[in-house]
């Protein structure tokens, strides 16, 4: 029995039931019976005897795919590009499937920021014992020490990881348009530190036995209640979930709990070493994630002080500072910009509803895309800003030498 017969099975039988309630007595008694019929049907039970195992391989190799010298994945024996629909009728199937080549292309980025991006893996938390669940980012030889400028980038929520954009443009795509790598060569030669964060990875799934039921706090140091909203967000998107697992994955027979990674917060102490936030087409909401006052002014302000001297990129791509001249024809950088997806030209000004922080058009309307294609003006623009606010800077401290001379005298 097919996937799509069991579906029509059931359709069938929920409307029977729906006009069955909307009648007397008699129908009634039907529609108790019905469901009855329908607690003794096993949908999971139906589906595991006629759908294949969800057993694929664990290589590209095993898949029969590999990438091109152009970075694009294609069919070893074919050349053709990925097939989604490897088997008709089966979309469970090809889906997982589909999950599971994204779980080696995964590994295979992060082996690329290893061995052609030369940087280095570094397990988080930096004091985190041997049995306490951890994270990593990966981080050029110059991070902590480069003393110009250093670049930072964060992906967007979902399956991607560390080094990726999107997981649909590395498959369907290739490497350069979905990955990170790009931006991270580039800012290299330009002389950037670079750290490349893995937020996504903010705790593991362990099987859950009577001893893990409490195991729902991230153990930090934030407020209970924000912990305590969290965790109920995180139950009520786990109940979804399993919901659509019953459906997606009815092989799964154990039942998972998160153990979280420790996190620290420190506003105060990132923004002051901040110089600019760039976000490509982010989904972001700064009252919805509960930013306070003071971060939701700094995104709107323009920076005149020159005084700090990082460049932070952030969000499901990287996006940009634009230059703000005021009234005495000087120029000033924007602490934010989001770059967006939109049909008019690049860098071009896109009206927003939230007074969050500027929005100019990533030249795309595809927002996979954005960040790819906004590459060029991102690092012009993150030239200017630190041109701007380094010359700030020089001037800040002559005034402050004139001063210093002018009292000893």
């Amino acid at each position: 029995m097919s996937i799509s017969i069991i579906s029509l099975i059931w359709l069938t039988l929920w409307i029977n039931m729906a006009q069955l309630q909307q009648g007397g007595p008699d129908e009634k008694e039907k529609t108790t019976a019905l469901k009855d019929l329908l607690s003794r049907i096993d949908l999971d039970e139906l589906m595991k005897k006629d759908e294949p195992p969800l057993e694929f391989p664990d290589t590209l190799e095993g898949f029969e795919y590999a990438f091109n010298e152009k970075g694009q994945l294609r069919h070893i024996a074919t050349g053709e590009p990925f097939v989604f629909n490897a088997r008709e009728d089966l979309h469970r199937w090809n889906q997982k499937r589909y999950e599971a080549l994204g779980e080696i292309i995964t590994k295979y980025v992060y082996e690329l920021l290893e061995k052609d991006c030369k940087l280095k893996k570094v397990s988080l938390p930096v004091d985190a014992t041997e049995s306490e669940p951890k994270n990593f980012i990966f981080m050029s030889e110059d991070a902590m020490t480069n003393p110009d400028k250093l670049m930072i980038l964060i992906h967007g929520s979902g399956v991607v990881r560390a080094g990726q954009w999107a997981r649909r443009l590395i498959i369907n795509e290739d490497l350069d348009s979905g990955t990170q790598i790009p931006y991270i060569k580039r800012a290299m030669d330009e002389g950037y530190g670079v750290i490349v964060l893995n937020p996504n990875e903010n705790y593991i799934e362990v099987e859950k036995t009577k001893s893990q039921m409490h195991l729902y706090s991230d153990g930090s140091d934030e407020p209970a209640e924000k912990r305590e909203r969290k965790d109920k967000t995180f139950k009520e998107a786990k109940k979804r979930r399993d919901f659509y697992e019953k459906y997606r994955n009815p092989q799964k027979e154990k039942e998972m709990v998160p153990l979280y990674i420790r996190m620290i917060q420190r506003e105060a102490d990132v923004k002051n070493k901040v110089t600019a936030v760039a976000l490509t087409d982010s989904v972001h909401n700064v009252w919805h994630q509960e930013a306070g006052k003071t971060i939701r002014e700094w995104m709107r302000e323009v920076d005149k002080q020159g005084l700090r001297k990082k460049i932070i990129c952030k969000g499901i791509a990287v996006a940009c500072y634009r230059k703000h001249y005021h009234r005495d024809g000087k120029s000033s950088i924007r602490n934010c910009c989001n770059w967006v997806s939109s049909s008019e030209p690049l860098d071009t000004s896109v009206e927003s509803m939230l007074p969050d922080c500027p929005r100019v058009s990533a030249g795309t309307e595809r927002h996979e895309l954005t960040s790819w294609k906004s590459l060029p003006s991102i690092f012009k623009f993150f030239t200017e800003a630190s041109e701007a606010k380094n010359s700030s800077l020089k001037a800040a401290l002559t005034r402050r030498s004139h001063r210093i001379k002018h009292e000893e005298i």
